[in-house]
């Protein structure tokens, strides 16, 4: 049982929506789409409205008459409808008799539709950038949404900056048997686990990437690095690669870079046994507490514990 593969698409990677690249410069589909289109609002927390397992889309007409600068374009839905985003406090949903709640991304995925899934993690993200992307990196100039949302551009100099991405590894290291590591931070509370990750640097591979990282932060040499799949974390904008690879029980942990408070061999039993208790949020009294089911930690945790099963 040295290798497996994910079970299941993890929550955030999901696809529901036709992201429509090509109508990103199309101003005059733009404008056409704009009268029908639905309007996403995320407010300065990050939270949407959510109803009936769906965000709530509101009218982007009466958001404005004509798409603005405010607006990123997320896609078409189903129907051909156009989907827009703003930054913006929320608004109850058209129908009043309609239940509703205020979440973020974090709390709010699991419950989610693909689509809708889709459409907040993608605002989530472009939103973020836009909030921090609004002076040249290179000479501190004003910078202009353009592009639907999709890139800024110094209007004097042409300088364009497209959204930004932080890629980052997630790991699960083994023994190729029945036993993985898992680990916590010095900021979680006690009992709190999950996988060793950490941001990829500049002219490094993801597999090399893999290999620093655990290093760094439990102390062990690991090897046969495979790929798992992967799941965007707009908070703000990374991307979470996953990884398994296989390490040595017989190696002694090294916390040299002040990140992991702790780390444990847990064997498989016990990661079920975790499993089944819930996660993070749970009341539950055992000695380990998991990730909650957003995160790509939980799906790869999961996929391994089932091996055997």
């Amino acid at each position: 049982m040295t290798h497996f593969r994910l079970r299941n698409v993890p929550l955030l990677s999901r696809v529901g929506a036709d992201r429509a690249d090509v109508l990103r410069t199309d101003i005059d589909a733009a404008v056409a789409g704009w009268q029908d289109a639905r309007l996403l609002r995320v407010d300065h927390r990050n939270q949407v409205l959510i109803s009936g397992g769906a965000v709530v889309l509101g009218s982007a007409a009466k958001w404005s008459a004509t798409p603005d600068e405010r607006a990123v374009f997320l896609g078409r839905l189903e129907d051909g409808t156009h989907v827009w985003a703003v930054r913006a406090a929320l608004e109850g949903p058209e129908d009043p008799d309609a239940e509703s709640e205020v979440l973020d991304l974090r709390r709010v995925g699991p419950i989610l539709d693909d689509a809708s899934a889709q459409l907040v993690s993608t605002a989530t993200a472009l939103l973020n950038w836009h909030d921090r992307a609004r002076f040249s990196a290179i000479d501190g100039a004003p910078t202009k949404s353009v592009k639907s949302g999709w890139s800024r551009i110094d209007p004097v100099t042409g300088h364009e900056e497209f959204p930004r991405i932080d890629p980052a590894v997630i790991c699960l290291v083994h023994d190729g048997h029945d036993r993985a590591v898992l680990a916590r931070q010095t900021m979680w509370p006690q009992r709190l686990f999950s996988l060793v990750a950490g941001f990829v640097e500049a002219g490094e591979s993801f597999e090399a990437c893999v290999v620093r990282e655990v290093a760094e932060e439990i102390g062990l040499s690991v090897t046969d690095v495979h790929y798992l799949g992967s799941q965007p974390w707009p908070f703000p904008r990374s991307l979470m690669v996953g990884f398994h690879a296989l390490g040595d029980p017989q190696q002694e942990f090294v916390f040299s870079d002040g990140e992991i408070a702790e780390a444990d061999w847990f064997t498989r039993a016990e990661v079920r046994q975790a499993l089944a208790e819930g996660d993070w949020d749970s009341e539950s009294p055992s000695r380990l507490l998991l990730p909650g089911s957003i995160s790509i930690a939980r799906e790869i945790i999961e996929s391994w514990a089932a091996q055997g099963a």
